[in-house]
């Protein structure tokens, strides 16, 4: 089984980590998706929309947690203009 630092399948490296490894990697850590969302600010169900929709501020927190890097998670999001505060692709205003 692939420690938390690494993506669970070895051969498909750069590939997302899978939301359910995501899950069960918070599980284990004693955290949970609407708890990281609550502690920081957020409405509960924040965390779990940064599954599947690039929203980088919650995925650094969601990494911070698992004490990962956010390329290590999502590496196909790396490099994607950002709008940090809202956390939309390609929403930033001039």
């Amino acid at each position: 089984m692939a420690s938390a630092d690494e993506p669970p399948n070895k051969s498909d490296s750069d590939a997302d980590w899978h939301p359910a490894d995501i899950l069960a990697a918070l599980k284990k850590r004693g955290h949970s998706l609407a708890g990281l969302s609550v502690a920081n600010g957020y409405h509960p169900t924040a965390a779990g929309k940064a599954l599947k929709t690039p929203w980088p501020t919650m995925e650094i927190l969601i990494a911070e947690a698992l004490g990962v890097s956010r390329d290590t998670i999502w590496p196909s999001r790396k490099g994607l203009v950002q709008n940090v505060r809202r956390g939309r692709p390609g929403r930033n205003k001039k």
